[in-house]
């Protein structure tokens, strides 16, 4: 085995990350496949993008409101109870979503009902299992095993995708089976959990209040220059640059002349892209040029979402999607690395669920999108967010440069 696979899936060497990546992956899976049925059945109810946007919208408000009181918890509560608790809840969401659409009473707000209980799981869940990783693995590997949990993230963007466009195409399947499915997927999740340890300990929180703790985790990132940085700069890359999503039925159907449900072509191009920077930059998460190779990658997105902007055709159109899923995979790996390695374990949890907000605002700028893209058109709306993208970017890369030799934050009591 050559030095750089073995450094590339270094923290898998550890049974229990094994475990907990393993269930990881088919909770992605299971994700990205309702991020495609829930977005062309919502598209198809409706014909319009705001319907879409609106679907988006609701779970990104849930995960908005609830994402600092899920790191807080992740910090204070056993890990493992949460994740299981909100992987239960997911499940349970994809099955009666199931049925409804089964009994054809499916309606977009049901399926806005259904995406926002499933913000609200996703607020806790996504902190407690970052910061049970951080549990589960050596110090010295914490960034190459935030970044394989990337990886997992990618390697589903593909399969999802796929399975969900089978299913849609199979009439005896259709929406109704894709959300079973899923629920099949999260059966598979939670047997995972269940065969992880005991989540350690949390230390005592007599005389704090869980809002307390939330104001000392504000006040532990206000510290800290670099991490400050880091988190908005995600979160505006991410709230910019990922609405795109909510507009591709619109802008293939509208714009290209194809089916709504030809987006998954797109999307496994996309994740195929993510999945190869992923592993690419999987060994570098723990080196000191971690920082430019995520504003490069960054960098890449933005172009990469104009050029999506103006293709004239379907082809040209996938490759910047090729593109795009490059820059992001690397972007996304890197910054849950960096994060890693600049914050003190007892405040993990609650670190990271401000970089959970990132997907909650995008979602929720999913809505003022969709309604600007029906307004304006989709390629306007996609150039526009990838030039926003950029300008993040740039700004950015100033500011960290110029200041290179911030210290790390300064510990509260805990």
């Amino acid at each position: 085995m050559s030095s750089w696979t073995r450094n590339t899936f270094a923290a898998l060497d550890n049974r229990n990350f094994r475990v907990l990546w393993t269930g990881s992956l088919l909770a992605f899976v299971a994700f990205f496949m309702s991020t495609v049925v829930q977005s062309v059945v919502a598209f198809d109810l409706s014909g319009n993008n705001s319907a879409v946007g609106f679907v988006v919208f609701a779970q990104g408000i849930a995960q908005l409101a609830l994402g600092p009181l899920g790191g807080a918890l992740a910090d204070r509560l056993s890990k493992k109870a949460v994740i299981l608790a909100c992987q239960l809840t997911i499940m349970s969401a994809f099955v009666v979503l199931g049925v409804l659409v089964a009994a054809d009473v499916i309606e977009v707000i049901y399926l806005a009902i259904g995406s926002f209980l499933i913000g609200v799981s996703f607020s806790f869940l996504g902190p407690s299992r970052q910061a049970f990783t951080m549990e589960l693995v050596e110090n010295h590997r914490r960034g190459n095993a935030i970044a394989l949990s990337q990886v997992a993230l990618n390697a589903s963007r593909i399969v999802a995708p796929l399975v969900a466009g089978i299913m849609l195409n199979i009439g005896f399947l259709g929406a109704a089976g894709a959300f079973f499915g899923m629920g099949v997927l999260y059966v598979g999740a939670i047997a995972c959990t269940v065969f992880l340890p005991p989540s350690r300990k949390p230390d005592s929180t007599a005389g704090r209040t869980v809002f307390g703790d939330i104001a000392i985790g504000l006040r532990y990132v206000g510290s800290h220059p670099r991490l400050r940085r880091l988190i908005l700069s995600y979160v505006l890359v991410v709230m910019f640059g990922f609405t795109y999503i909510s507009v591709l039925p619109g802008m293939v159907e509208n714009e290209l002349g194809r089916d709504s449900d030809d987006i998954t072509i797109l999307l496994t191009v996309n994740a195929i892209g993510g999945l190869a920077a992923s592993l690419g930059v999987a060994a570098l998460a723990d080196s000191p040029n971690a920082r430019t190779i995520y504003a490069s990658m960054c960098l890449i997105f933005g172009v990469s979402l104009v050029a999506m902007g103006f293709a004239p055709s379907f082809l040209i159109l996938a490759v910047a999607m090729l593109v795009m899923g490059v820059g992001a995979g690397g972007f996304q790996t890197l910054n849950g690395a960096i994060v890693s390695h600049i914050t003190e374990p007892e405040y993990f949890g609650r670190v990271v669920s401000l970089t959970f907000l990132a997907f909650a605002t995008s979602s929720i700028f999913a809505l003022p999108v969709g309604f600007l893209a029906d307004a304006t058109g989709e390629r306007f709306t996609v150039w526009l967010t990838g030039a926003l993208v950029l300008v993040v970017t740039v700004v950015y890369w100033v500011f960290e440069r110029a200041s290179s030799d911030d210290p790390l934050p300064a510990a509260e009591a805990a």
